[in-house]
């Protein structure tokens, strides 16, 4: 061998090493973030206001958008969500996540027939979020919500902002 050979080999030895380890670092930060997150957010939740009161009907369901449910720059269309918000009283509120707990496809009201249909597997959930068929295996997930100032706050680390 000659010298020309060894310093070849080590400058791609070298440039191995960098890219190998530059493409860790990229793929290492998002993981590392997560892991660090409870210790930064201990709570890791925020009450957020969802709207006025007076903008949900009593005895309807409504389906409200929400942004943002990882303050992680990277989240890109995972940061778009939606929630089913339910008036059952003057004060009262059920928040439903859109998510079906089968397989997590998103499930659609139907008013008239007053359920939660889940498209991809046929899901079916009475008003309240509990199962009426198919092969979710519990509930529809309910989120904590209060009246504040007259404005419905909801309570998860899913909804950071609340949009429309």
């Amino acid at each position: 061998m000659t010298n020309d050979e060894i310093t070849r080999r080590r400058f791609l030895n070298n440039v191995s090493l960098g890219l190998s380890g530059l493409a860790g670092l990229v793929l290492g930060v998002p993981v590392i973030a997560y892991l660090l997150n409870p210790l930064l957010n201990p709570e890791g939740r925020e009450w957020v206001d969802v709207g006025p009161v007076d903008s949900f009907p009593q005895g309807r369901t409504v389906l409200r958008a929400v942004a943002d449910p990882s303050p992680l720059p990277w989240a890109g269309q995972t940061a778009q969500t939606a929630a089913w918000v339910r008036r059952t009283g003057a004060q009262e509120f059920t928040v439903f996540s859109v998510n079906c707990t089968h397989l997590g496809c998103p499930v659609d009201w139907k008013p008239d027939a007053n359920l939660f249909l889940c498209p991809c597997h046929g899901g079916v959930y009475y008003s309240d979020g509990t199962v009426a068929g198919g092969p979710p295996p519990r509930p529809l997930i309910h989120y904590p919500a209060r009246v504040q100032e007259g404005k419905l706050q909801v309570q998860s680390p899913l909804f950071l902002q609340i949009t429309g």
